[in-house]
């Protein structure tokens, strides 16, 4: 209590958005992961900024989980929808091609 007798309010703690990796199913801050986007025109990309307008999927900063997203056909689970081969290769290819 002050002098005055009015409690001080607690400063606030900001808080930090978490997301679930569709690979590994783990919560992760988002700004620790990779955004994975379907646009109304149907592209699917990996979107670094975050910030691209569409339904969005998220997946670790992890080479193994990119690997998981490949071999199990995630993309095509969480989009509700058939995903061509040469989507994972993009994908694959933009993740490590930026390492």
């Amino acid at each position: 209590m002050c002098r005055t007798g009015i409690t001080k309010p607690m400063p606030k703690t900001k808080k930090i958005p978490l997301r679930q990796c569709i690979a590994c199913r783990e919560l992760k801050p988002k700004k620790e992961m990779l955004r994975i986007v379907k646009n109304s025109e149907g592209k699917i990309f990996l979107d670094f900024s975050g910030k691209a307008s569409g339904r969005g999927a998220y997946i670790c900063n992890d080479e193994n989980c990119v690997k998981k997203l490949k071999k199990q056909r995630l993309i095509n689970k969480v989009f509700a929808c058939e995903v061509d081969e040469s989507v994972y290769v993009a994908i694959e290819e933009e993740y490590f091609g930026k390492r």
